[in-house]
């Protein structure tokens, strides 16, 4: 059972998102917030597998509160999908720094938002098509950060490999595939990738990959 705490200052938007999920059989919501602050705290007491939370909210808003449960050891297994109006803003990338493990626009249709919600909890990085885009165009003008290169040097030549695969938006089974691996191998090299770069999530596996030229948008 996939369990979703669903944080969002707009009641109508949490009722639609509820009424949808409660129709799966392994779909959960336990707890709903009107802001950051109660969102943190309905997050530490029910512990959910996905906290989907609106990126502008009063008191706390999402870059906040994902930050915060990201620093948070007791909320190591929630993962957090912003939802936001625009499909990009200037916040993404602070949200994704935060530890965000996707994004997702609120006019999505519901088939896309059930199987997002389910990437999400397999720990899969999960950022819209439009997103993905922009901040592929992102990276294009920004100058390679030095503390992020330098975390190349931990990674094996394999790990590389399968931190570009991650960026390119790879599952574990096509890495496996690509790599010519098992997808246990491939397993293995992503999450002792992520153990060595201490990201918490494949998403932030991505942010590292284009900061740190690994990937660059010339090369997808």
């Amino acid at each position: 059972m996939i369990r979703v705490l669903l944080v969002d200052d707009q009641p109508l938007l949490r009722s639609g998102f509820r009424a949808l999920l409660d129709l799966e059989d392994d779909i959960e919501v336990v707890a709903e917030a009107g802001d950051g602050m109660e969102g943190l705290a309905l997050a530490r007491e029910h512990l959910p597998d996905i906290a989907l939370v609106d990126i502008e909210m009063p008191v706390v808003d999402g870059i906040e509160a994902t930050r915060r449960i990201a620093a948070d050891p007791a909320l190591a297994g929630v993962h957090v999908v912003i939802l936001t109006n625009y499909g990009l803003d200037e916040y993404v990338f602070d949200a994704l720094r935060a530890g965000a493990a996707g994004f997702l626009v609120k006019d999505i249709v519901p088939e896309d938002f059930l199987h997002a919600v389910r990437v999400a909890a397999r720990g899969d990085a999960l950022l819209a098509p439009s997103i993905t885009r922009k901040l592929i165009s992102r990276y294009v003008s920004q100058p390679l950060r030095t503390d992020t290169c330098a975390g190349l040097e931990e990674l094996t030549n394999r790990e590389r490999e399968a931190v570009a695969l991650v960026a390119h938006g790879l599952s574990n089974d096509q890495i496996a595939d690509h790599m010519m691996i098992s997808p246990m191998t491939a397993k293995t090299h992503v999450n002792r990738a992520m153990a060595k770069l201490h990201a918490r999530d494949r998403a932030q596996l991505v942010v590292f990959a284009y900061e740190s030229g690994l990937v660059t948008p010339r090369s997808r």
